[in-house]
């Protein structure tokens, strides 16, 4: 039976899709790039900042990542915690969970963006650990992420469950040697986690606290 839950954001608990549309055509377009449309931004949504500028313009170097990052950060400051949405049904089962588990959050975002989400839904005391790029040398899928979760909730690695939407989550997890569980929310389809280690494939949160009872009653 497990005693912690770690979640991406991203997907996974909320969406902040469009204020991350917005502040990544803001930074492309303040260094000479055409927008993209939110379909193409949400394909990259979950991989870091770097990544995504590669992903996006094709382009690469030190210094354009880090005024991209930069400029990034200007628009997201302004805009990205007011337009935050978390999935329906979302916070009622993270306070449900809380009373269960010991819940955390790894995330390619800032620390800060996530926490005042949290903060925002009043959620900040129901998961107390949250771990954002700033905390980490190497972001998702490197496991450093959800190995230093693990340590901060305080329980060993085969007593926790990583849930995340896309394959960067589960590969974060196979590196991590930490249970995987997908949920269907993002944007990658079914067959794509069928590679990877994962003890369940849920539609949706629902679906996922059912897989937790199930697993609970059978540990009984």
């Amino acid at each position: 039976m497990y005693r912690a839950l770690i979640f991406d954001f991203d997907y996974t608990l909320g969406d902040t899709t469009l204020s991350i549309c917005e502040s990544i055509n803001y930074a492309l377009t303040r260094m000479g790039y055409a927008p993209h449309s939110t379909e193409e931004i949400r394909k990259t949504i979950g991989y870091s900042l770097n990544i995504t500028f590669r992903m996006l313009t094709g382009d690469c170097g030190e210094e354009k990542e880090r005024l991209f990052f930069e400029h990034f950060v200007v628009k997201a400051d302004e805009i990205m915690t007011q337009d935050a949405r978390l999935y329906e049904g979302a916070e009622e089962l993270l306070r449900a969970w809380s009373e269960r588990y010991r819940l955390a959050i790894v995330s390619t975002k800032h620390r800060v963006r996530i926490t005042d989400i949290l903060a925002k839904f009043r959620l900040d005391g129901v998961v107390p650990v949250v771990v954002g790029n700033e905390d980490v040398g190497q972001e998702k899928p490197h496991p450093e992420g959800l190995l230093l979760a693990a340590e901060k909730l305080q329980v060993p690695k085969k007593d926790a469950l990583y849930i995340g939407d896309s394959v960067v989550d589960a590969e974060a997890a196979a590196r991590a040697k930490i249970d995987f569980s997908a949920v269907l929310t993002g944007t990658t389809p079914r067959e794509a986690f069928e590679p990877f280690p994962h003890v369940a494939i849920c539609e949706n949160l629902a679906q996922l606290s059912q897989f937790l009872k199930n697993v609970s009653e059978n540990s009984l």
